[in-house]
């Protein structure tokens, strides 16, 4: 007849043989109990295999999302210097806005994506103007046209937001559109035929390539 003494231990020994954590339950060389588990299991015998799923998850992700910004900069950066990189996304924008303009109201869904398109393109490009290029502007003392495309760029943001709350359904929402693409092809055309040109042409082959490289990564930043 086992004693209580020996009842408490075989009770332990039972608890102890069970589900803990996920590891096996073995007697070591004096007796004692131990568990086996792995000290990369968390928590159970799958938590392991879903982190290290996670962790591969996130890495795709982050990979994926890589790609997505050197794919969207890359045109850019192709085209050339600072100048031809900024003239690239000019002319990518206008092709934005041909593709909006071919719409009718029926299209309320390509209308929709292809506004979104056109702000994170805009955002981009107002990011890297603003951040880099109009800085140096002011730095060559030409603040007076620093502050007045960049006073422009706030009309830009009026009309994204005006677009984007009116609804891609309205009847005038082609309207405003044709509007805000002469306000974005006159502003485009006095970086490209004055201001920018000016800029570059006063600046050493250093300075210009600085530019360059600070242009790019704003830009693959917001891609």
């Amino acid at each position: 007849m086992a004693t209580k003494t020996e009842s408490k231990q075989s009770n332990r020994s039972r608890s102890s043989g069970g589900n803990n954590g996920g590891g096996a339950t073995r007697r070591d060389s004096e007796g004692r109990f131990t568990n086996e588990r792995s000290a990369f299991s968390w928590g159970g015998g799958n938590a392991g295999v879903l982190a290290g799923a996670a962790i591969a998850g996130a890495a795709v992700g982050i990979a994926a999302n890589f790609g997505r910004k050197f794919l969207m900069q890359m045109p850019a950066a192709a085209a050339g210097d600072w100048f031809d990189a900024l003239k690239a996304e000019h002319a990518a924008t206008l092709a934005m806005f041909d593709k909006l303009e071919a719409t009718d109201d029926s299209q309320t869904a390509m209308r929709t994506t292809l506004l979104m398109k056109l702000t994170h393109a805009l955002d981009k490009h107002v990011h890297e103007e603003e951040m880099v290029v109009y800085p140096a502007l002011r730095e060559a003392n030409e603040a007076y046209d620093a502050d007045l495309l960049e006073g422009e760029h706030g009309y830009v943001k009026t009309y994204l937001y005006e677009l984007d709350q009116m609804g891609s359904d309205a009847p005038n929402w082609l309207e405003r559109v044709r509007e805000f693409r002469r306000t974005v092809e006159k502003h485009a055309r006095m970086e490209e035929d004055e201001v920018f040109p000016r800029l570059k042409s006063g600046l050493t082959d250093e300075q210009n390539a600085r530019i360059t490289s600070l242009v790019n990564k704003d830009g693959f930043m917001m891609a």
